[in-house]
């Protein structure tokens, strides 16, 4: 039953510290990144196993794991609240080229972010071409270009 606790406490503990430091996709991930999520992995392993490290335990934990996700899933679905306060909600960035800059450093993000998610998603050159930019709840960052900008999406049937 310890096992169980533990990992409870510790999916809940790495969904609230992961909340809290922002939205960043797999794709975006930076080498720094990337060290970082092996040792929170290791010590967490560490945390949620303790001294127990038979088979029995390990299935026990994992099992658990899941059974937690499972289980936000269905709540998402019964409380769209929940959703909104694990997963967060999409955040608009530029309006009419103009760059929101408190929401933009809330974000982490600068107009570079933002000019190269508009460069690789739309085509598009400078900020005065983009009608909305919006860093969406799983990190990706979406670009409506302004109609005379002749975007990719302006041009190229979907």
């Amino acid at each position: 039953m310890d096992s169980v606790l533990r990992a409870i406490a510790m999916f809940a503990l790495l969904l609230l510290l992961f909340r809290m430091t922002g939205r960043r996709t797999l794709h975006d991930t930076t080498p720094f990144d990337f060290v970082l999520l092996l040792i929170v992995s290791e010590a967490t392993q560490q945390a949620m196993v303790g001294e127990d490290n038979s088979i029995t335990n390990a299935v026990l934990v994992i099992s658990t794991l899941l059974l937690c996700n499972v289980g936000l899933s269905l709540l998402k679905i019964r409380f769209p609240g929940v959703g909104r306060v694990v997963e967060g909600v999409p955040t608009l960035l530029v309006v009419h080229g103009r760059p929101l800059r408190d929401r933009l450093a809330r974000a982490r993000l600068d107009e570079g972010d933002v000019l190269g998610a508009a460069r690789e998603l739309q085509g598009l050159e400078r900020l005065e071409q983009i009608r909305f930019a919006v860093l969406e709840a799983n990190g990706t960052i979406s670009i409506v270009p302004e109609p005379s900008t002749g975007g990719w999406s302006a041009s190229y049937p979907h």
